[in-house]
C-alpha cells in the first residue's frame, strides 16, 4: 500500500475524497468567477446565477445556456444544446459502473459527476475499499460542487471590481480549466494503447473545433477515443493477463 492509501484510510472515506480534489479548485474556482461575471453581464441576477451553477452544474453547457438566452434563444433550443454537449456523461457511467458498490445514494451523487471528477474517480475508486468509495466520491464531489457555485457566487457579485483591480486575470482565467484537464490526461499515457486512443481523441476534437463543431465535437471525439481503445487489442503477458 502506497504512502497515499495510508493516509486516505487513516480517516473517514469522504476526507478522503475532500483531500484528493483539492487540486482541482485550482481550475475550478477561476472558471467559476468567469462564469459568474458572463451570466451578470449576460443579464442574470446574482440567484439566477447562482441557481444555474447550482441545479445545472455544467462548465461548458452553462456558458452556452446563458449566451442562447441572453440573444434570445428559445428555450427549448438553449436546453437542447445543453444537454448535446453533456452527452459525454454517456461514456463516463460505463467506465466508472465496476467500481460502484450497490448504494441508494448513486442517483443523488452522480450530480457531482464532473469531467474532473471522473478522471479523479477513475483513478482512485479502484484503489479504495468497496466499503470506502460512496463516501470518497461524496466528499470529492460535494467540494468541487461548492467550490463551483462560490465562484460563481463571486464572480457574480465582484467580477468586474476583480477585473479592475487585476486585469491580468482576465487573461490568465480561460486558461486555468484547459491547463487542469492536462495535468488529468499526461497521467493516463501509460502505454501504447491509452497513448493513441487519447491522441485520437485529442486530433478528433481540435478537428472538430476547427470545423466549427465545438459542441457537437465533445461527445463525438470522446466516443471516437473510446472505440480506439477498445478497439485495440493490449498485448498479452505470461500466464493470460493483459
Amino acid at each position: 500500500m502506497s504512502d497515499h492509501d495510508i493516509a486516505t484510510s487513516a480517516g473517514p472515506a469522504w476526507l478522503g475524497g475532500v483531500r484528493d480534489s483539492l487540486p482541482l479548485l485550482s481550475g475550478y474556482i477561476p472558471v467559476a468567477v468567469s462564469f459568474g461575471l458572463v451570466a451578470t453581464q449576460a443579464g442574470f441576477s446574482s440567484l439566477e446565477t447562482l441557481a444555474i451553477s447550482g441545479l445545472i452544474y455544467a462548465g461548458a453547457s452553462q456558458f452556452v445556456f446563458v449566451g442562447m438566452v441572453a440573444s434570445g434563444a428559445p428555450l427549448w433550443l438553449a436546453v437542447a444544446m445543453t444537454l448535446l454537449i453533456n452527452l459525454r456523461h454517456v461514456v463516463y457511467a460505463p467506465n466508472l459502473a465496476p467500481w460502484l458498490p450497490p448504494s441508494r445514494w448513486w442517483p443523488w451523487l452522480m450530480h457531482g459527476l464532473t469531467d474532473q471528477v471522473f478522471a479523479l474517480a477513475h483513478a482512485r475508486l479502484p484503489q479504495l475499499a468497496e466499503r470506502q468509495r460512496v463516501g470518497w466520491f461524496c466528499g470529492a464531489a460535494l467540494l468541487a460542487w461548492l467550490s463551483w457555485i462560490a465562484g460563481s457566487l463571486l464572480g457574480a457579485l465582484a467580477g468586474e471590481w476583480l477585473m479592475a483591480q487585476w486585469p491580468l486575470l482576465g487573461e490568465v482565467m480561460p486558461f486555468a480549466l484547459p491547463a487542469l484537464f492536462l495535468v488529468l490526461v499526461v497521467p493516463r499515457f501509460t502505454s501504447p494503447r491509452w497513448a493513441l486512443a487519447l491522441c485520437v481523441c485529442i486530433a478528433a476534437a481540435l478537428a472538430f473545433t476547427l470545423g466549427g463543431l465545438a459542441n457537437v465535437g465533445i461527445p463525438l471525439a470522446a466516443a471516437l477515443g473510446g472505440l480506439c481503445f477498445f478497439t485495440l487489442r493490449a498485448p498479452r503477458l505470461p500466464g493470460g493477463q493483459r
